[in-house]
Protein backbone atom coordinates (compact mmCIF):
# COMPACT_ATOMS: atom_id res chain seq x y z
CA UNK A 1 0.00 0.00 0.00
CA UNK A 2 1.46 3.14 -0.91
CA UNK A 3 1.94 5.53 1.69
CA UNK A 4 -1.24 8.19 2.24
CA UNK A 5 -0.30 11.90 4.13
CA UNK A 6 -2.40 14.05 4.97
CA UNK A 7 -2.18 17.49 6.72
CA UNK A 8 -4.03 19.61 9.19
CA UNK A 9 -3.30 23.07 8.37
CA UNK A 10 -2.65 26.13 10.15
CA UNK A 11 -6.59 27.63 11.15
CA UNK A 12 -8.80 27.74 13.95
CA UNK A 13 -9.13 24.37 13.53
CA UNK A 14 -5.68 23.44 14.30
CA UNK A 15 -5.56 25.63 18.01
CA UNK A 16 -9.00 23.53 18.66
CA UNK A 17 -7.06 20.57 17.83
CA UNK A 18 -3.55 21.18 19.95
CA UNK A 19 -6.01 22.30 22.91
CA UNK A 20 -7.79 18.80 22.57
CA UNK A 21 -4.80 16.59 22.00
CA UNK A 22 -2.86 18.40 25.32
CA UNK A 23 -6.69 18.05 27.09
CA UNK A 24 -6.65 14.31 26.02
CA UNK A 25 -2.65 13.93 28.07
CA UNK A 26 -3.98 15.39 31.32
CA UNK A 27 -7.11 12.80 31.21
CA UNK A 28 -4.71 10.12 31.43
CA UNK A 29 -2.84 11.51 33.91
CA UNK A 30 0.45 10.85 31.60
CA UNK A 31 2.98 14.00 32.37
CA UNK A 32 5.96 14.36 30.19
CA UNK A 33 7.87 15.50 32.96
CA UNK A 34 9.89 13.35 35.68
CA UNK A 35 9.71 14.29 39.58
CA UNK A 36 12.98 15.82 40.49
CA UNK A 37 14.10 12.62 42.92
CA UNK A 38 13.49 11.02 39.76
CA UNK A 39 15.76 13.23 37.60
CA UNK A 40 18.83 13.24 40.28
CA UNK A 41 18.69 9.31 41.05
CA UNK A 42 18.42 9.24 36.90
CA UNK A 43 21.41 11.91 36.87
CA UNK A 44 23.14 9.43 38.94
CA UNK A 45 22.95 5.98 37.59
CA UNK A 46 26.14 4.32 36.65
CA UNK A 47 25.83 1.24 34.52
CA UNK A 48 26.44 -2.15 35.87
CA UNK A 49 30.07 -3.72 35.15
CA UNK A 50 30.25 -5.68 31.91
CA UNK A 51 31.66 -9.04 31.58
CA UNK A 52 32.80 -8.78 27.99
CA UNK A 53 34.59 -6.42 25.89
CA UNK A 54 32.51 -6.34 22.51
CA UNK A 55 34.02 -2.81 21.19
CA UNK A 56 35.33 -4.46 18.40
CA UNK A 57 32.86 -5.50 16.71
CA UNK A 58 31.03 -3.43 14.25
CA UNK A 59 27.48 -2.89 15.68
CA UNK A 60 24.33 -1.08 14.14
CA UNK A 61 21.32 -0.03 14.94
CA UNK A 62 18.10 -0.21 12.83
CA UNK A 63 15.02 2.27 13.63
CA UNK A 64 12.63 5.42 12.54
CA UNK A 65 14.73 8.21 11.04
CA UNK A 66 15.42 10.62 14.16
CA UNK A 67 14.72 8.13 17.09
CA UNK A 68 17.42 8.61 19.74
CA UNK A 69 15.92 5.85 22.52
CA UNK A 70 17.88 3.07 20.59
CA UNK A 71 17.30 -0.35 22.89
CA UNK A 72 19.05 -2.49 19.89
CA UNK A 73 22.06 -3.23 17.99
CA UNK A 74 22.90 -5.80 15.41
CA UNK A 75 25.80 -7.41 14.23
CA UNK A 76 25.20 -10.25 11.26
CA UNK A 77 27.90 -12.59 9.67
CA UNK A 78 28.16 -15.62 7.67
CA UNK A 79 29.44 -18.68 9.99
CA UNK A 80 30.08 -21.67 7.64
CA UNK A 81 27.09 -22.62 5.97
CA UNK A 82 24.83 -20.64 8.82
CA UNK A 83 25.14 -17.28 10.36
CA UNK A 84 26.33 -15.43 13.30
CA UNK A 85 23.81 -13.22 14.83
CA UNK A 86 24.70 -11.11 17.65
CA UNK A 87 21.47 -8.80 19.02
CA UNK A 88 22.60 -6.35 21.56
CA UNK A 89 20.08 -4.63 23.46
CA UNK A 90 20.28 -1.65 26.05
CA UNK A 91 21.36 -2.68 30.00
CA UNK A 92 18.15 -0.71 31.45
CA UNK A 93 18.61 -3.16 34.40
CA UNK A 94 22.17 -2.80 34.95
CA UNK A 95 21.26 1.35 35.36
CA UNK A 96 17.67 1.17 37.44
CA UNK A 97 17.90 0.77 41.43
CA UNK A 98 15.44 -1.60 42.06
CA UNK A 99 12.61 -0.55 44.37
CA UNK A 100 14.60 3.46 43.99
CA UNK A 101 12.95 6.44 42.28
CA UNK A 102 13.17 5.60 38.97
CA UNK A 103 12.05 2.05 39.35
CA UNK A 104 9.16 3.45 41.03
CA UNK A 105 8.22 6.22 38.43
CA UNK A 106 8.67 3.27 35.28
CA UNK A 107 6.27 0.80 37.31
CA UNK A 108 3.65 3.46 37.13
CA UNK A 109 4.01 4.77 33.94
CA UNK A 110 4.42 0.77 32.24
CA UNK A 111 5.64 1.70 28.84
CA UNK A 112 6.52 4.51 26.61
CA UNK A 113 3.69 6.39 25.31
CA UNK A 114 3.32 8.04 21.51
CA UNK A 115 1.54 11.27 21.87
CA UNK A 116 1.30 13.55 19.26
CA UNK A 117 2.44 16.54 20.81
CA UNK A 118 5.65 14.83 22.74
CA UNK A 119 6.42 11.49 23.88
CA UNK A 120 5.64 10.28 27.31
CA UNK A 121 8.86 8.52 28.05
CA UNK A 122 9.37 5.80 30.70
CA UNK A 123 12.77 6.37 31.40
CA UNK A 124 14.15 10.15 31.74
CA UNK A 125 15.87 11.20 28.86
CA UNK A 126 19.61 10.81 30.25
CA UNK A 127 18.93 7.77 30.30
CA UNK A 128 16.32 6.57 27.61
CA UNK A 129 18.31 8.45 24.99
CA UNK A 130 21.85 9.13 26.19
CA UNK A 131 23.82 6.60 28.73
CA UNK A 132 21.50 3.26 28.21
CA UNK A 133 20.61 4.23 24.47
CA UNK A 134 22.68 2.54 22.37
CA UNK A 135 24.01 5.32 20.16
CA UNK A 136 26.64 5.30 17.57
CA UNK A 137 30.20 6.65 18.08
CA UNK A 138 29.94 5.94 22.07
CA UNK A 139 30.81 2.81 24.51
CA UNK A 140 27.65 1.61 25.83
CA UNK A 141 26.70 -1.39 28.33
CA UNK A 142 24.21 -4.46 26.70
CA UNK A 143 22.84 -7.43 26.93
CA UNK A 144 24.41 -8.88 24.19
CA UNK A 145 22.40 -12.31 22.66
CA UNK A 146 24.20 -14.51 20.47
CA UNK A 147 22.78 -17.06 18.26
CA UNK A 148 24.34 -19.66 15.64
CA UNK A 149 22.23 -20.14 12.96
CA UNK A 150 21.97 -22.69 10.42
CA UNK A 151 21.35 -22.87 6.73
CA UNK A 152 17.66 -23.25 7.13
CA UNK A 153 18.05 -20.07 9.54
CA UNK A 154 16.59 -22.17 12.29
CA UNK A 155 18.74 -21.41 15.79
CA UNK A 156 20.81 -24.25 17.17
CA UNK A 157 22.31 -22.11 20.09
CA UNK A 158 22.31 -19.17 21.77
CA UNK A 159 23.93 -17.01 24.99
CA UNK A 160 23.18 -13.94 26.52
CA UNK A 161 25.94 -11.76 28.24
CA UNK A 162 26.56 -8.26 29.81
CA UNK A 163 29.03 -6.90 27.23
CA UNK A 164 30.56 -2.77 26.87
CA UNK A 165 29.56 -2.28 23.28
CA UNK A 166 30.44 0.31 20.47
CA UNK A 167 27.55 0.95 17.67
CA UNK A 168 29.24 2.04 14.44
CA UNK A 169 26.49 3.68 12.67
CA UNK A 170 22.72 4.59 12.77
CA UNK A 171 20.55 3.46 10.20
CA UNK A 172 16.95 4.17 9.54
CA UNK A 173 14.22 2.42 7.71
CA UNK A 174 13.54 3.73 4.26
CA UNK A 175 17.63 4.55 3.25
CA UNK A 176 18.76 1.12 4.72
CA UNK A 177 15.96 0.03 2.58
CA UNK A 178 16.96 1.87 -0.55
CA UNK A 179 20.51 0.98 -0.18
CA UNK A 180 19.39 -3.05 0.38
CA UNK A 181 17.44 -2.31 -3.14
CA UNK A 182 20.63 -1.13 -5.28
CA UNK A 183 22.74 -4.24 -3.72
CA UNK A 184 24.85 -1.92 -1.62
CA UNK A 185 27.27 -3.45 0.63
CA UNK A 186 26.57 -2.30 4.51
CA UNK A 187 25.85 -3.51 8.52
CA UNK A 188 22.42 -4.92 7.07
CA UNK A 189 23.66 -6.43 4.03
CA UNK A 190 22.33 -9.97 5.01
CA UNK A 191 19.43 -8.64 6.90
CA UNK A 192 17.02 -9.78 4.13
CA UNK A 193 18.75 -13.17 3.80
CA UNK A 194 18.35 -13.96 7.56
CA UNK A 195 15.22 -11.89 7.79
CA UNK A 196 13.62 -14.44 5.30
CA UNK A 197 14.80 -17.40 6.29
CA UNK A 198 13.26 -16.88 9.77
CA UNK A 199 10.19 -15.78 7.79
CA UNK A 200 9.97 -19.23 6.32
CA UNK A 201 10.94 -20.66 10.05
CA UNK A 202 7.81 -18.92 11.28
CA UNK A 203 5.96 -20.22 8.73
CA UNK A 204 7.10 -23.86 9.32
CA UNK A 205 6.36 -23.34 12.81
CA UNK A 206 2.17 -22.59 11.72
CA UNK A 207 2.88 -18.71 12.77
CA UNK A 208 1.52 -15.54 11.46
CA UNK A 209 2.16 -12.34 10.86
CA UNK A 210 -0.57 -9.25 10.18
CA UNK A 211 1.78 -6.21 9.04
CA UNK A 212 -1.20 -4.06 8.59
CA UNK A 213 -0.80 -0.71 7.74
CA UNK A 214 1.13 1.72 9.91
CA UNK A 215 -1.45 4.85 11.16
CA UNK A 216 0.73 7.42 13.07
CA UNK A 217 -0.03 10.95 13.72
CA UNK A 218 3.46 13.14 13.45
CA UNK A 219 3.66 16.69 14.25
CA UNK A 220 5.41 18.99 11.79
CA UNK A 221 7.58 21.63 12.34
CA UNK A 222 5.52 24.36 12.44
CA UNK A 223 3.14 22.46 14.97
CA UNK A 224 0.36 21.16 12.63
CA UNK A 225 -0.36 17.66 12.51
CA UNK A 226 -0.56 15.25 9.55
CA UNK A 227 -2.07 11.10 9.72
CA UNK A 228 0.48 8.78 8.22
CA UNK A 229 -0.18 5.67 6.99
CA UNK A 230 2.17 3.20 4.92
CA UNK A 231 2.69 -0.30 4.78
CA UNK A 232 5.69 -1.75 6.92
CA UNK A 233 9.01 -1.81 4.68
CA UNK A 234 10.26 -5.23 3.76
CA UNK A 235 13.28 -4.15 5.91
CA UNK A 236 11.30 -3.72 8.96
CA UNK A 237 9.82 -7.63 8.72
CA UNK A 238 13.59 -8.41 8.56
CA UNK A 239 14.25 -6.57 11.25
CA UNK A 240 11.47 -7.66 13.73
CA UNK A 241 12.17 -11.34 13.26
CA UNK A 242 15.33 -10.65 14.70
CA UNK A 243 13.70 -9.23 17.78
CA UNK A 244 10.69 -12.63 17.57
CA UNK A 245 13.85 -14.52 17.44
CA UNK A 246 15.35 -13.30 20.89
CA UNK A 247 11.77 -12.93 22.68
CA UNK A 248 11.86 -16.94 22.03
CA UNK A 249 15.11 -17.57 23.12
CA UNK A 250 14.26 -15.38 26.71
CA UNK A 251 10.86 -17.65 27.08
CA UNK A 252 12.83 -20.69 26.29
CA UNK A 253 15.27 -20.05 29.01
CA UNK A 254 12.62 -18.70 31.74
CA UNK A 255 10.86 -21.71 30.87
CA UNK A 256 13.68 -24.47 31.20
CA UNK A 257 14.40 -22.08 34.79
CA UNK A 258 10.92 -22.66 35.73
CA UNK A 259 10.27 -18.76 36.92
CA UNK A 260 9.70 -15.99 34.35
CA UNK A 261 6.65 -14.26 32.48
CA UNK A 262 5.37 -14.63 29.02
CA UNK A 263 3.50 -13.21 26.54
CA UNK A 264 0.98 -15.55 25.38
CA UNK A 265 -1.85 -15.28 23.06
CA UNK A 266 -4.72 -18.32 22.70
CA UNK A 267 -5.05 -20.05 19.43
CA UNK A 268 -8.50 -18.63 17.87
CA UNK A 269 -11.11 -21.33 18.13
CA UNK A 270 -12.99 -23.22 15.42
CA UNK A 271 -15.84 -20.72 15.56
CA UNK A 272 -13.15 -17.70 14.72
CA UNK A 273 -12.01 -19.54 12.06
CA UNK A 274 -15.06 -20.33 10.16
CA UNK A 275 -16.15 -17.01 10.49
CA UNK A 276 -12.95 -15.37 8.92
CA UNK A 277 -12.88 -17.74 6.49
CA UNK A 278 -16.93 -16.68 5.47
CA UNK A 279 -15.44 -12.87 5.48
CA UNK A 280 -12.43 -14.04 2.73
CA UNK A 281 -15.45 -15.48 0.42
CA UNK A 282 -17.40 -12.56 0.85
CA UNK A 283 -14.99 -10.33 0.02
CA UNK A 284 -13.52 -12.39 -3.12
CA UNK A 285 -10.31 -13.72 -1.60
CA UNK A 286 -11.36 -17.33 -0.07
CA UNK A 287 -9.26 -19.00 1.84
CA UNK A 288 -9.44 -22.26 0.59
CA UNK A 289 -6.35 -24.41 2.16
CA UNK A 290 -3.40 -24.08 4.19
CA UNK A 291 -3.02 -22.65 7.50
CA UNK A 292 -4.26 -19.23 8.02
CA UNK A 293 -0.45 -17.69 8.48
CA UNK A 294 0.31 -18.87 4.73
CA UNK A 295 -2.58 -17.67 3.19
CA UNK A 296 -2.14 -14.20 5.11
CA UNK A 297 1.45 -14.62 3.94
CA UNK A 298 0.33 -15.06 0.51
CA UNK A 299 -1.77 -11.75 -0.04
CA UNK A 300 -1.08 -9.64 -2.56
CA UNK A 301 -1.11 -6.04 -0.35
CA UNK A 302 -1.09 -4.24 -3.62
CA UNK A 303 -4.67 -6.15 -3.96
CA UNK A 304 -7.00 -3.37 -3.15
CA UNK A 305 -9.06 -5.96 -1.58
CA UNK A 306 -6.21 -6.93 1.08
CA UNK A 307 -6.66 -4.16 3.69
CA UNK A 308 -10.13 -5.50 4.00
CA UNK A 309 -9.12 -8.98 4.46
CA UNK A 310 -6.68 -8.41 7.39
CA UNK A 311 -8.75 -6.29 9.23
CA UNK A 312 -10.73 -8.87 9.28
CA UNK A 313 -8.30 -11.37 10.61
CA UNK A 314 -7.58 -8.99 13.50
CA UNK A 315 -9.75 -10.14 15.23
CA UNK A 316 -8.05 -13.80 15.15
CA UNK A 317 -5.43 -11.64 16.99
CA UNK A 318 -7.08 -10.95 20.39
CA UNK A 319 -6.41 -12.57 24.12
CA UNK A 320 -3.04 -11.22 23.96
CA UNK A 321 -1.77 -11.24 27.77
CA UNK A 322 0.64 -11.59 30.40
CA UNK A 323 1.46 -15.02 32.56
CA UNK A 324 3.98 -15.10 35.37
CA UNK A 325 5.19 -18.52 36.80
CA UNK A 326 7.71 -19.53 39.54
CA UNK A 327 7.85 -23.08 40.06
CA UNK A 328 6.61 -24.58 37.08
CA UNK A 329 6.05 -23.58 33.72
CA UNK A 330 2.42 -22.42 32.41
CA UNK A 331 0.61 -25.43 30.59
CA UNK A 332 -0.56 -23.16 27.72
CA UNK A 333 3.07 -21.12 27.09
CA UNK A 334 2.30 -20.39 23.76
CA UNK A 335 1.66 -17.47 21.79
CA UNK A 336 -0.31 -18.16 18.78
CA UNK A 337 0.62 -15.59 16.11
CA UNK A 338 4.16 -16.45 16.51
CA UNK A 339 3.41 -20.56 17.42
CA UNK A 340 5.76 -20.97 20.06
CA UNK A 341 6.73 -19.65 23.74
CA UNK A 342 7.91 -16.03 23.42
CA UNK A 343 8.66 -13.05 25.79
CA UNK A 344 9.50 -9.31 25.65
CA UNK A 345 12.83 -9.07 25.91
CA UNK A 346 14.16 -6.46 23.28
CA UNK A 347 12.82 -3.11 24.04
CA UNK A 348 13.35 -2.17 28.30
CA UNK A 349 14.12 1.82 27.49
CA UNK A 350 10.21 1.80 25.97
CA UNK A 351 8.41 -1.10 28.00
CA UNK A 352 8.60 -1.86 31.81
CA UNK A 353 8.65 -5.80 31.59
CA UNK A 354 10.98 -6.46 29.59
CA UNK A 355 13.50 -5.47 32.34
CA UNK A 356 12.31 -9.12 34.07
CA UNK A 357 12.56 -10.92 31.30
CA UNK A 358 16.27 -9.50 30.52
CA UNK A 359 17.25 -9.79 34.49
CA UNK A 360 16.16 -13.47 34.89
CA UNK A 361 17.42 -14.39 31.55
CA UNK A 362 21.09 -12.87 32.10
CA UNK A 363 20.86 -14.80 35.53
CA UNK A 364 20.00 -17.82 33.58
CA UNK A 365 22.54 -17.75 31.22
CA UNK A 366 25.05 -16.89 33.13
CA UNK A 367 24.70 -19.85 35.71
CA UNK A 368 23.92 -17.01 38.40
CA UNK A 369 20.67 -16.49 40.85
CA UNK A 370 17.83 -14.83 40.20
CA UNK A 371 17.82 -11.20 40.75
CA UNK A 372 15.48 -11.50 44.29
CA UNK A 373 13.93 -8.17 43.18
CA UNK A 374 13.23 -10.00 40.26
CA UNK A 375 11.51 -13.04 41.21
CA UNK A 376 9.33 -11.35 44.16
CA UNK A 377 7.78 -8.83 42.24
CA UNK A 378 6.79 -10.70 39.20
CA UNK A 379 3.09 -11.25 39.82
CA UNK A 380 2.62 -7.12 39.86
CA UNK A 381 3.76 -7.23 36.27
CA UNK A 382 0.89 -8.66 34.37
CA UNK A 383 -1.64 -5.67 35.85
CA UNK A 384 0.95 -3.27 35.42
CA UNK A 385 1.24 -4.13 31.96
CA UNK A 386 -2.40 -4.16 31.69
CA UNK A 387 -2.72 -0.77 32.65
CA UNK A 388 -0.50 1.04 30.41
CA UNK A 389 -1.31 -0.82 27.29
CA UNK A 390 -5.14 0.17 28.05
CA UNK A 391 -3.37 3.78 28.55
CA UNK A 392 -1.69 3.59 25.17
CA UNK A 393 -4.67 2.50 23.33
CA UNK A 394 -7.05 4.82 24.74
CA UNK A 395 -4.09 7.77 23.76
CA UNK A 396 -3.46 6.08 20.67
CA UNK A 397 -7.21 5.63 19.58
CA UNK A 398 -8.35 9.37 20.62
CA UNK A 399 -5.55 11.28 18.93
CA UNK A 400 -5.94 9.39 15.81
CA UNK A 401 -9.97 10.46 16.07
CA UNK A 402 -9.42 13.89 16.86
CA UNK A 403 -6.52 14.64 14.10
CA UNK A 404 -9.10 13.16 11.96
CA UNK A 405 -11.59 15.17 12.91
CA UNK A 406 -9.43 18.33 12.36
CA UNK A 407 -8.52 17.00 9.14
CA UNK A 408 -12.31 17.06 7.58
CA UNK A 409 -13.40 20.10 9.49
CA UNK A 410 -13.02 22.06 6.09
CA UNK A 411 -15.23 19.46 4.39
CA UNK A 412 -18.29 19.46 6.65
CA UNK A 413 -20.92 19.59 3.62
CA UNK A 414 -18.61 18.41 0.83
CA UNK A 415 -19.12 14.76 -0.37
CA UNK A 416 -16.03 12.34 -0.28
CA UNK A 417 -15.31 8.91 -1.93
CA UNK A 418 -15.01 5.98 0.65
CA UNK A 419 -13.78 2.62 0.62
CA UNK A 420 -15.89 -0.15 2.34
CA UNK A 421 -13.36 -1.97 4.21
CA UNK A 422 -16.10 -4.00 6.65
CA UNK A 423 -19.91 -3.95 7.24
CA UNK A 424 -21.32 -3.71 10.51
CA UNK A 425 -25.10 -4.01 9.95
CA UNK A 426 -26.47 -0.92 8.56
CA UNK A 427 -22.88 0.88 8.53
CA UNK A 428 -19.38 0.04 7.68
CA UNK A 429 -15.49 0.70 8.44
CA UNK A 430 -14.74 3.13 5.58
CA UNK A 431 -11.25 4.23 4.08
CA UNK A 432 -11.31 7.41 2.79
CA UNK A 433 -8.30 8.24 0.43
CA UNK A 434 -7.79 11.94 0.45
CA UNK A 435 -7.67 12.94 3.77
CA UNK A 436 -6.35 9.78 4.53
CA UNK A 437 -9.52 8.93 7.35
CA UNK A 438 -10.67 5.67 8.68
CA UNK A 439 -14.23 6.07 10.21
CA UNK A 440 -17.72 4.17 10.52
CA UNK A 441 -20.19 5.48 8.32
CA UNK A 442 -23.65 4.84 6.96
CA UNK A 443 -23.26 2.72 3.17
CA UNK A 444 -25.96 1.77 0.72
CA UNK A 445 -28.04 -1.65 2.07
CA UNK A 446 -26.18 -3.42 -1.13
CA UNK A 447 -22.65 -2.09 -0.17
CA UNK A 448 -20.41 -4.71 -0.14
CA UNK A 449 -16.49 -4.66 1.21
CA UNK A 450 -14.26 -3.23 -1.43
CA UNK A 451 -17.06 -1.14 -2.72
CA UNK A 452 -16.76 2.66 -2.84
CA UNK A 453 -19.22 4.59 -1.86
CA UNK A 454 -20.22 8.65 -2.06
CA UNK A 455 -20.24 9.90 1.04
CA UNK A 456 -21.35 13.74 2.91
CA UNK A 457 -19.66 14.63 6.19
CA UNK A 458 -21.94 16.36 8.13
CA UNK A 459 -19.93 17.01 11.21
CA UNK A 460 -16.43 16.92 12.48
CA UNK A 461 -16.14 17.30 16.13
CA UNK A 462 -12.39 17.67 16.90
CA UNK A 463 -13.10 17.65 21.14
CA UNK A 464 -14.40 14.85 20.93
CA UNK A 465 -13.11 13.27 17.91
CA UNK A 466 -16.24 12.52 16.22
CA UNK A 467 -17.50 12.60 12.87
CA UNK A 468 -20.87 12.63 11.28
CA UNK A 469 -21.27 11.29 7.31
CA UNK A 470 -24.68 10.62 5.43
CA UNK A 471 -25.19 8.60 2.19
Amino acid sequence: MPQRRSHVAPSAAQTELAAALAALRRSLEAPMEFPPEVLAEAEAARAAEPDLDLRDVPFATLDPAGSRDLDQAFHLERDGSGYIVRYAIADVPGFVTPGGAVDTEARRRGQTLYAADGRIPLHPAVLSEDRASLLPGVDRPALVWTFSLDAEGAVSEFRLERALIRSRVQLDYASTQASLDRGEDGPASLLAEIGALRIDQERRRGGASLNLPDEEVARAEDGTYDIERASPLPVEEWNAQLSLMTGMAAASLMIDAGVGILRTMPRPDDDAFETFRHQTEALGRPWTSGDYGEYLRGLDRTDPLALPVLQAAAALFRGAGYVTFDGEAPRDAIQAAIAAPYAHATAPLRRLVDRWVLAICLAVSTGREIPSWARESLDQLPALMQESGQRASRLDAATVNAVEAALLVPLVGIEVDATVIELRGERASVQIADPAVTATAPVPADAKPGDVVRLRVIRADIANGEVEFAI
